[in-house]
């Protein structure tokens, strides 16, 4: 079993690694602006995945945000939507997730 401590460690550190992935990205995106154009069409092509997954970063962020918020309330590990614990191995897959397995799948309907 992990304790909170050691959770809120993980979740700091990842967080500080979406960061770094973060300002890679943004200076990745500054840095295209070939003039030919077909090395312009595949800079586009590689801006729209690097888009993406810093959409996708700042997501994981806001969720590694409200977790750590969870933690500081007293409240981590409890669902949710339910109240009711969120399994641990679910936490080892998921530490930021605010929902028990049960409530993720009813919301994916």
């Amino acid at each position: 079993m992990t304790n909170i401590q050691e959770r809120k460690a993980q979740l700091e550190a990842r967080l500080a690694a979406l960061d770094v992935k973060l300002h890679e990205i943004d200076a990745e995106l500054d840095s295209h602006q070939s003039r030919d154009w077909e090395e312009l069409a595949v800079e586009r092509e590689t801006d729209e995945v690097l888009e993406g997954e810093g959409r996708a970063g700042k997501v994981e962020i806001a969720a590694i945000r409200a977790a750590l918020e969870r933690i500081e309330n007293g409240n981590y590990g409890e669902c949710v939507q339910c109240g009711e614990d969120i399994a641990e191995a679910r936490l080892d897959l998921l530490p930021y997730t605010p929902f028990c397995a049960e409530c993720a799948r009813n919301l994916s309907r």
